[in-house]
């Protein structure tokens, strides 16, 4: 039986599932079983599946559409691996990865890891500008996954391991649509698993290309913070009220810079910060230009979903929520 199963949700983009798949043929090891799952796509990847599987461990399920968390446990209900490894179908895996993966795992003291992602030489600039955002310091990437920061840390579902055995006992993941691998990785630890960062566990991650999918997906990553709080109490950190200080501040800033002009060097000094950090860090002028943008883009998206949700939530008691559930993929 092989070490490790990949499990890998897909809806609707069969082009990047070929690329994945493309990218694990070049692994320097392959004591792995891949599966595919279909989340009621009206775009198929079997076909793709179908012929990579002549070269690869690989398999293809289907299911009625039901979001990625369910996807997620079909495919590992299917898995084999002492380890399972969950990927998003747009990411790309460097040449070693499984390699290094499991030097790092065979003897491990923990039950659950993640690790972080990158931008590929061959992204567009958009898209590498919006993969610095969720990666920086500076923005919610402090507290999405690529470091381990003052609070415990949560494994993201991009580049996610855990033991079979320990998936089953926390009951995989839940129908969440947005922060589902964060719950997972809550309770998991509420459980008394252990998680570690793996750092040279890295994948390259492709993101949105354009900055109104990138908004939608921000937006519900705060709406889902506040549906995380409500699940598990005090678990929000004074890190995940930055964006929403910072949306209410910066209008602010703007409005008061008309009667007191010295309000003008807080409005300069975010995006000089971000352009420098950007190019600093991608060597790239482009990109480091769309990073102030995509800055923006993240903390006013995340910012404002986490008070909309708030005061959806919090004083008309409602229930959990998503936004734009017609309208994501488009």
């Amino acid at each position: 039986m092989p070490f490790i199963s990949f499990v890998i949700p897909v809806y609707n983009r069969p082009q990047e599932i070929d690329e994945l798949l493309e990218s694990f043929s070049h692994q320097t090891s392959k004591d792995f079983e891949i599966i595919v799952v279909e989340d009621g796509s009206s775009l198929s990847s079997q076909d793709i599946v179908d012929e990579w599987a002549k070269s690869l461990s690989v398999r293809y399920i289907f299911q009625k559409n039901a979001g990625p968390g369910p996807a997620r446990n079909y495919g590992a209900s299917e898995a084999v691996g002492q380890w399972l490894i969950f990927l998003d179908s747009d990411c790309l895996l460097p040449h070693d990865y499984t390699e290094k993966v499991m030097a790092l795992i065979k003897e491990a003291a923990f039950d659950c890891f993640g690790g972080p992602d990158r931008p590929h030489e061959d992204f567009n600039a958009t898209q590498k500008a919006i993969g610095h955002t969720m990666s920086s310091f500076l923005t919610t990437g402090g507290i999405r996954g690529g470091k381990e920061k003052a609070d415990r840390f949560y494994p993201r579902s991009f580049n996610l391991g855990v033991k079979n055995n320990v998936f089953h006992a926390v009951n995989g993941f839940t129908t969440m649509r947005f922060g589902e691998d964060i719950d997972f990785s809550m309770r998991l630890l509420e459980a008394g698993y252990k998680t570690m960062l793996l750092s040279d566990a890295w994948i390259w991650h492709k993101r949105r290309n354009n900055f109104r999918s990138f908004f939608k997906q921000v937006f519900n990553s705060g709406v889902a913070r506040i549906n995380l709080e409500t699940r598990h109490p005090g678990t929000t950190k004074m890190v995940h009220l930055l964006p929403s200080c910072f949306a209410v501040a910066y209008p602010l800033a703007i409005i008061l810079a008309f009667f007191f002009p010295v309000f003008f060097v807080f409005l300069v000094i975010p995006p000089l910060v971000v352009f420098f950090d950007a190019l600093i860090t991608l060597k790239q002028l482009k990109p480091a230009i769309l990073a102030i943008p995509a800055f923006f883009t993240q903390m006013f998206g995340y910012g404002t979903g986490y008070l909309y949700a708030w005061v959806k939530r919090k004083i008309f008691k409602e229930r959990e929520f998503n936004a734009f559930e017609d309208s994501f993929y488009k």
